[in-house]
């Protein structure tokens, strides 16, 4: 477990349970991308020593955020998931997602998603249940649908609305609820709602000189 802050206080005690490094991206990846085994979360978290993963899954089984579970044959691996506990950090991960896209901005031809990222990135953009409609997302290359609050990889049969764009305007469609930013087929109402479903961005701060 990692050391503690000698505070009895709610949110230094979340910092000792998944403030060490590497330990949010470790609940990001099952968030978006649901049970793991330890090869598929170390080839996804570029940088991350085998060594220092095996510690935060160690330390995060050991905060009851994450277990691990045997699948049956003829898979028979052993994967890591979030428990109960550890899946309530979704509205979290989400908060965090929009706060930190405000000054991190949209992807660049130098910094663009690795192939397959659409479907986890709309699992942190959205929150719980966003929408009743089915939207389609056609993001570059990447294509992924959202139908009754569950996210699912490819097309759907019967969208309400397909939303197609680059990368860039993805985020500031998300990010600035920017509508012209994107081309939409079908109800531009029902993409406007599930806009309203997300964090506002507020203003930012004007500079002041003295």
């Amino acid at each position: 477990m990692a050391k503690g802050y000698h505070d009895y206080c709610p949110i230094a005690h979340a910092l000792g349970l998944v403030g060490e490094r590497w330990s949010l991206l470790v609940i990001r990846e099952l968030l978006e991308n649901g049970p793991q085994r330890y090869t598929d979360l170390h080839s996804s978290l570029v940088g991350c020593g085998t060594n220092i993963l095996a510690a935060r899954l160690r330390e995060l089984e050991a905060g009851g955020i994450v277990q691990r579970r045997l699948l049956p044959p003829p898979a028979a691996s052993t994967v890591y998931e979030l428990t109960p506990y550890g899946a309530e950090l979704r509205p979290v991960l989400h908060q965090l997602a929009h706060w930190g896209a405000r000054s991190l901005g949209p992807p660049t031809s130098e910094a663009e998603p690795q192939p397959g990222w659409l479907p986890g990135a709309l699992r942190i953009a959205l929150p719980a249940d966003p929408t009743t409609a089915c939207i389609e997302f056609r993001i570059g290359d990447e294509v992924a649908f959202v139908s009754r609050g569950e996210v699912q990889d490819g097309s759907s049969e019967h969208p309400d609305a397909v939303v197609e764009s680059d990368a860039a305007g993805f985020y500031h469609l998300l990010v600035d609820h920017d509508l012209a930013a994107v081309t939409v087929h079908g109800s531009r109402a029902v993409v406007g709602e599930l806009l309203a479903t997300l964090p506002e961005r507020e203003p930012e701060p004007a500079l002041t000189t003295s």
